[in-house]
């Protein structure tokens, strides 16, 4: 039992058989601890537990933590590759005691792993203790049988532990091992204790205080134990070896690269696969944890760690990217340990190999022009600031790189002239920034953006955090505390909340202190990557400074994941139906709705809406998984990616694909795929239902869908439900027979309306069913029919008028309605025979002369017109008789 996953297996079986809950590793980005840039240590997870705000269901626990060292005060990454032990990703086996056992219990259950479950010679063994630890000094020699000169006192800081300035603390005991004389190195408190002879492998806190100022600690009330044993050094211990690299699982990353690069690792090139090693782990273990590589913050550093990793692929002979090639050794190796990685391989992969892509084009163009700016330049010379300031900001080549590229000729960089471009762009940008209006309003933004950064959003992950206030702001301006009842804007270093865009609105919650309750209205992202909370203290008070826990609403949160999810297969669904000329024009997506444009030259029918939302809720029967990617766009784009109509992309995107493919040409494809920066559900099951209420119009060739999913279909589907069982109860009929009841009453209707027409329009005409036609004057030798009608619809006029110009057989026919409201429409109609004499046209601009209007038109047969003065009517009637008369 040596190997590495077998180690993992062997602490944590033997702590499980001992009582302790079996607690999987946080993630590397801190949840709960808002100062650190990445989880460094196994305790980080139960903080909260150590000093009472949370309570787990178990008190004692064991874990296999994730830890990265490569930011912050944590920092290894220069170092690794170079010595024996240091690496920028590791893993921490710990046990915790949440005022369960303490001293005692603690020693106990590490010499018997260590001696028995490890089988370690108790000979080689040996203990450090806190000075003043008198009872950690007995119990070693009760349990261990240790004599004094096998227990070292240290009264340094190097065996008290702090959780910070203030909060629990406690002395240490650390386990050590003598490798042998062999090794050079003396041990623990003596001159030589940096050698690599006497090895630590195990460190054991005793939490027995609570530091309440410098210099003034009181005993905990329930005293706790939180341990760490770096498992790569036990795997040296336990494999016989003096370097981490040489253990099983380095061993087998390091062959998996020699076959990819085609080279050994031996030499001075031995290094470079150390490094390549390492940088893959940490690489794919913070992106899995959702880091993505950027130019600030967590981001940067995986960046570094990446590029890094790169350079010495690029040193060994690689020509093309490689790295993501070794992705399939580090999850057979680590991957049952930690799923994390296989569930997100594909994003690791695309991940790896973009950024490689990139950085080969921007290491070729540096190196060149790093070349060409100190051909002159001799060992013991510096680079100028200026060049190397136009080196990272014109051409992306990274300071640290070009420190890097120039160590090996002994050239360093002018870091105060670099400093001083830096800052003289920055004051010119500052410079820019100044203009009148809403621009200049904005201004409070830019300053703070160029004072802390971008924002780290951890809102894929999780909807709850820590974060520390920046800035708060009030009316346009930074103020530096606020109280109950202000309603202001906080920057935080770190939040969950998703800030508004692309269509998706801004996330709801609560921020709170130990002090303060403060309500969350909107979150927007300003200039680049700034996200401000808008919110009014409901309670306490809050200052810069200060941490807070960011509580996203849940509710709220997946409703809005769920309509994001459902616009992406409503949009391929539409493209599907209606064709690939449809494209997303804008969206809104909101928690109780969505809607989005698309272009589109005319309306949908009610059929090709009902195919579009049978489609989409096809796919979210699927329950399929909705992954995602990260790409570049052009990359995105020749793969199917959708993106979308007024969205700004960088240089890398996330790409969001769901489900699968029916029928068609997407059949067993990925169904939907899109450019995507927002929130979605982890399968589109999720979802629920959609249910597209309608469309409509919003502009020439653009047609607006309308729908609800989830809770909202649900709910929009039971009032339609219950408006049928009302029709139903009115109809007295079933609700299974509501529609044909309705029909019939409509065929019922018609029969009628045509029956009561008739007879108006045969009242109107004077007459009753067989009666005679209306009769007609002589005007000039010409049967002239005039009348005003009442009861009869515009539209029925011309009808009557045939039908009284069929009974003359000669003539000229005029009819007049009117209205309720006083006005009159006028229809004029001439037999053929006259119409050479006289033009139903002229004849009704006569009558609507007459009736207040003007003009008309018609045929000379057939004429309209009408006119705002319906007691005219009989005037209009002579008037059109002395026009016959001439």
């Amino acid at each position: 039992m040596s190997g590495v996953n077998e180690i993992r297996s062997t602490f944590l079986d033997y702590f499980r058989k001992n009582g302790h809950e079996i607690v999987s590793s946080s993630p590397l980005v801190p949840r709960n601890d808002p100062t650190l840039m990445f989880t460094n240590a196994g305790m980080v997870q139960f903080k909260n537990v150590f000093t009472g705000l949370e309570t787990r269901p178990y008190t004692t626990a064991s874990t296999s933590q994730k830890v990265v060292r490569a930011g912050g005060k944590h920092n290894d990454l220069d170092n690794v590759g170079y010595t024996a032990r240091h690496l920028t990703f590791f893993e921490m086996l710990g046990n915790f005691s949440f005022g369960d056992y303490f001293k005692e219990r603690a020693i106990e259950l590490a010499w018997n792993l260590v001696t028995k479950g490890f089988d370690l010679p108790k000979d080689r063994l040996l203990v450090t203790v806190y000075a003043d630890d008198d009872e950690a000094a007995s119990l070693w020699k009760k349990i261990a049988g240790f004599s004094d000169d096998k227990i070292i006192r240290i009264p340094t800081s190097d065996n008290f532990w702090q959780m910070g300035d203030t909060g629990p603390c406690g002395p240490c005991s650390e386990i050590f091992i003598d490798q042998g004389e062999h090794v050079w190195g003396g041990p623990p408190g003596s001159p030589e204790e940096d050698g690599d002879r006497f090895l630590e492998f195990w460190n054991l806190v005793f939490m027995q205080f609570e530091q309440t100022a410098p210099g003034e600690r009181t005993p905990l009330p329930r005293p706790s134990i939180d341990t760490g044993l770096g498992l790569e050094r036990m795997a040296c211990i336990l494999q016989g070896v003096q370097s981490v690299f040489e253990t099983d699982l380095f061993k087998t990353l390091i062959s998996a690269t020699e076959d990819v690069v085609g080279a050994k690792a031996e030499g001075d090139q031995a290094a470079s696969f150390r490094v390549i090693a390492d940088h893959l782990r940490s690489s794919a273990f913070l992106i899995a944890d959702g880091v993505l590589p950027s130019n600030e913050g967590r981001g940067y550093v995986l960046r570094r760690i990446m590029r890094r990793g790169m350079r010495h692929m690029q040193l060994l002979g690689a020509r093309e990217p490689l790295m993501y090639k070794l992705l399939p050794a580090l999850v057979g190796e680590m991957g049952r340990a930690y799923p994390e990685l296989n569930r997100a391989e594909a994003l690791i992969s695309e991940t790896l190999k973009l950024e490689e892509s990139k950085f080969r084009t921007t290491l070729a163009r540096g190196l060149s022009l790093l070349s060409d700016a100190t051909e002159t330049l001799h060992k013991g010379d510096s680079l100028d600031g200026e060049t190397a300031f136009k080196l990272y900001d014109t051409y992306g080549f990274p300071l640290d790189l070009t420190q890097d590229a120039l160590r090996a000729r002994g050239i360093g960089v002018d870091l105060t002239g670099f400093n001083d471009a830096m800052q003289r762009q920055k004051a010119e940008a500052r410079a820019n920034w100044a203009g009148s209006g809403e621009k200049a309003t904005e201004g409070v933004w830019f300053e703070l953006k160029e004072k802390f950064g971008a924002t780290e959003f951890l809102g894929y992950d999780t909807e709850a955090a820590e974060g520390v206030v920046l800035a708060i702001v009030r009316d346009g301006v930074a103020i530096d505390k606020a109280v109950a009842g202000d309603k202001i804007q906080i920057v935080v270093n770190q939040t969950p909340f998703y800030g508004e865009s692309g269509g998706q609105m801004g996330d709801t919650g609560m921020i709170s202190t130990d002090h303060a309750k403060v309500i969350v209205s909107d979150t927007q992202k300003k200039g680049e990557g700034l996200f401000v909370h808008s919110a009014t203290i409901a309670e306490g008070g809050l200052k810069v400074g200060d941490a807070v826990v960011l509580t996203v609403d849940h509710t709220r949160r997946s409703r809005l994941r769920a309509n994001h999810s459902a616009t992406h297969l409503l949009h391929e669904a539409l493209r599907e139906v209606l064709g690939t000329h449809v494209a997303q024009k804008g969206s809104l997506v909101a928690p109780e709705r969505l809607r989005f444009d698309v272009s589109h030259p005319k309306p949908m029918s009610a059929e090709e809406l009902q195919k579009v939302e049978d489609m989409a809720n096809a796919i979210i029967l699927q329950n399929a998984p909705v992954t995602t990617r990260l790409m570049s766009v052009d990359d995105a784009i020749a793969e199917g990616a959708m993106a979308l109509f007024g969205e700004k992309y960088g240089d890398e995107v996330r790409v969001v694909s769901m489900g699968t493919g029916i029928e068609g040409s997407k059949a067993g494809k990925p169904y939907s795929i899109e450019l995507c920066g927002g929130t979605h559900v982890s399968a589109t099951g999720d979802i629920g239902l959609v249910r597209v209420l309608g469309e409509s119009a919003v502009g020439s060739g653009v047609r607006r869908v309308e729908a609800v999913t989830g809770e909202g279909a649900r709910a929009y589907l039971a009032e339609q439900d219950e408006r049928v069982k009302a029709l139903a109860g009115l109809l007295k009929v079933q609700p299974t027979d509501v529609y044909s009841r309705v029909e019939a009453l409509m065929d019922e209707r018609k029969k009628l309306e045509k029956e009561l027409a008739d007879a108006r329009r045969k009242l109107a005409m004077g007459g009753s069913q067989g009666a005679a036609a209306p009769e007609a004057r002589d005007v000039n030798g010409v049967k002239y029919i005039g009348r005003a009608v009442t009861g009869v619809d515009a539209k029925d006029l011309k009808g009557l008028v045939d039908d009284a110009k069929s009974s003359l057989g000669s003539g000229v026919v005029l009819l007049i309605a009117v209205s309720d409201d006083g006005k009159a429409s006028a229809v004029v109609g001439v037999t053929e025979d006259l119409t050479a004499r006289l033009s139903a046209v002229d004849l009704v601009r006569v009558a609507s002369a007459s009736l207040g209007g003007k003009g008309g038109g018609g045929r000379a047969d057939m004429a309209q017109a009408g006119g705002p003065d319906g007691s005219q009517a009989e005037a209009a009637i002579e008037a059109v008789a002395a026009a016959i008369a001439g």
